[in-house]
């Protein structure tokens, strides 16, 4: 078995690492050592003269010559990374998964002291306060060390450290030859807006563990038939072999859950149960389930707790994500809703495997969007990837990757909630994330949200952004021209939709962004994107036109 360590710079990883290996005749492995064997240079010269991405691309690199772990029931390796190896999603895949995870941890004043006396430089820490330096760090680094299985306090005595830690290992080595189904957490953290977790086979675990933070006497899982069959069932089951007892609720498929007369249904099966404020509500499925579920519980009671399980690629990198909720009324989508966040989040990337291909491609057009707010990674994944996670490819998920598009795009909507949870600010802060989305719910509303899923509809919403964006001339058109590119590689938003112009335009006018009588609409710049209230009509009218046949097309 491989044993990983990582941690904060100055933790003790090397120390601890050489020690542990040596209790076990096991080969000790310093990532750091080997970057600079094999480019010739001290990690300080890498990073002067090359900088930062060059000395992580090394990095990679090393991780991945580390190859597949290995699977003996002792320790066999003992793997000392560098202090930020661990930000890379990627390099999360290939070093969590198979391996003993152990984030050696320590105040940041008994760190800084290591710090100072170490012949070793930090480039990210020198030059600064060490203190404030190492809290910085460990406030960005946080969510990924704690998604290791172990967490060990270092202490100024490192052979307690070891002998304590090699318990706990042995713990855990015992722990995964009982069980081969083990799951992988990859990202574990506390937000203003819940908890949060991301991993793969991890939700039977991952719910347990947050149902008995909560206290909760049972879990009510509310769920729609597809997710039911899919994740649902097995859930339950797998609950209950762990001794809690389970209720099942089951609303209609998609935006049929969105409606008042099937919350008030629901409702009156809850009251049945004699659910009260205690209690917590899991809500089991894709987006549209978890905005009913949420609006339940949001209203239940006047409001009881509720977990996500978002169970599609939408809901996992978007829908669940936020705390708001909400039904829909014929004049237009999620006009009846309220905020209201779960407590926990918990997300599991093996469960989109068995999806169909249409879900995953039109979830993309999320994934476009968060892209285009800004995160070039992601701009850059969905270029080369996306059209393989749209086909549902099995080697985008066996490589990271769809993990890697669920973690950035879900935390990156994570912290624009973080900061304006109720869409307070009127120029920038949520509102951004509607990018997309006001000529996308028009179209989602004239096609009686049945011809089109939503992130089907945010790519023409999208395509439409950028065309105003254009107009006005705060969108360079280079930039729209690669968003329109990536939606074209993506088959999103390709074919002109059927809706009469004036159906689409008089569902814009209850979009739910007016304010003082005006539309605010997000648009492209050239690296994010601004808020405009002054768009003309006969612009929104162009663009909306662009996206739709004309009768006689129709007609053909």
């Amino acid at each position: 078995m491989d044993v990983v360590l990582v941690g904060l710079p100055g933790s003790g990883k090397s120390v601890v690492g050489r020690r542990l290996a040596g209790r076990h005749a096991a080969t000790f492995i310093d990532l750091d050592d080997r970057i600079e064997k094999a480019a010739g240079r001290s990690i300080p010269e890498i990073f002067a003269e090359e900088g930062e991405p060059a000395f992580r691309a090394m990095e990679r690199a090393e991780i991945d010559a580390l190859g597949a772990p290995d699977a003996a029931a002792d320790v066999r390796r003992v793997v000392a990374t560098g202090g930020g190896a661990v930000v890379d999603p990627r390099n999360r895949w290939a070093l969590y998964r198979g391996r003993v995870t152990v984030w050696l941890d320590g105040r940041p004043e008994v760190l800084a002291q290591r710090l100072r006396r170490s012949p070793h430089v930090r480039p990210l820490v020198a030059g600064r306060d060490p203190i404030g330096a190492i809290r910085d760090l460990g406030a960005k680094r946080e969510r990924f060390y704690a998604a290791a299985r172990i967490r060990q306090f270092g202490v100024t005595e490192v052979y307690g450290v070891v002998e304590a830690l090699d318990d706990l290992v042995a713990a855990a080595i015992a722990s995964d030859q009982d069980d081969g189904s083990a799951g992988t957490t990859l990202l574990r953290t506390v937000t203003p807006i819940g908890r949060f977790v991301i991993g793969t086979g991890i939700v039977t675990e991952a719910l347990a563990a947050e149902l008995e933070a909560a206290r909760a006497r049972r879990a009510i899982l509310v769920s729609e038939p597809g997710a039911w069959s899919g994740v649902g069932e097995r859930l339950a089951e797998s609950l209950r072999a762990r001794g809690h007892e389970v209720a099942r609720v089951l609303l209609p498929e998609g935006e049929a859950a969105k409606r008042l007369s099937v919350i008030e249904a629901t409702a009156s099966e809850l009251s049945e149960l004699r659910v009260d404020r205690g209690e917590v509500i899991v809500a089991v499925g894709g987006g549209a389930l978890g905005d009913a579920a949420g609006f339940l519980a949001a209203t239940y009671l006047r409001g009881i707790r509720f977990i996500q399980v978002p169970t599609t690629l939408v809901a996992q990198i978007d829908s669940s994500i936020g705390g708001k909720t909400g039904v829909d009324l014929p004049e237009g989508k999620n006009l009846v809703g309220a905020f209201h966040q779960p407590i926990a989040i918990v997300i599991d990337v093996d469960v989109l495997r068995t999806l169909p291909g249409r879900q995953l491609r039109a979830a993309l057009g999320e994934a476009a969007k968060m892209a285009v707010l800004g995160d070039d990674r992601l701009f850059e994944l969905l270029e080369a990837d996306g059209p393989a996670i749209g086909r549902g490819e099995p080697g985008v998920f066996d490589r990271g990757v769809v993990a890697e598009l669920v973690e950035r795009s879900a935390w990156a909507k994570v912290n624009v909630v973080a900061a304006d949870e109720r869409e307070r600010q009127a120029a920038g802060g949520r509102i951004i994330l509607n990018l997309g989305h006001s000529l996308g719910h028009a179209v989602e509303a004239a096609a009686g949200y049945a011809d089109l899923l939503h992130g089907e509809a945010v790519a023409y919403g999208l395509r439409a952004a950028c065309r105003i964006g254009v107009e006005l001339g705060v969108t360079p058109p280079e930039r729209a021209a690669r968003v329109e590119r990536l939606l074209d590689r993506l088959e999103l938003a390709r074919s002109l939709l059927p809706y009469p112009l004036a159906t689409v335009l008089d569902h814009l006018a209850t979009d739910k962004k007016h304010a003082d009588g005006s539309l605010r609409w997000v648009l492209p710049t050239a690296n994010g994107v601004v808020v405009r209230d002054d768009v003309a009509a006969a612009t929104v009218e162009r663009a909306a036109a662009s996206l739709l046949a004309t009768p006689s097309e129709v007609a053909r």
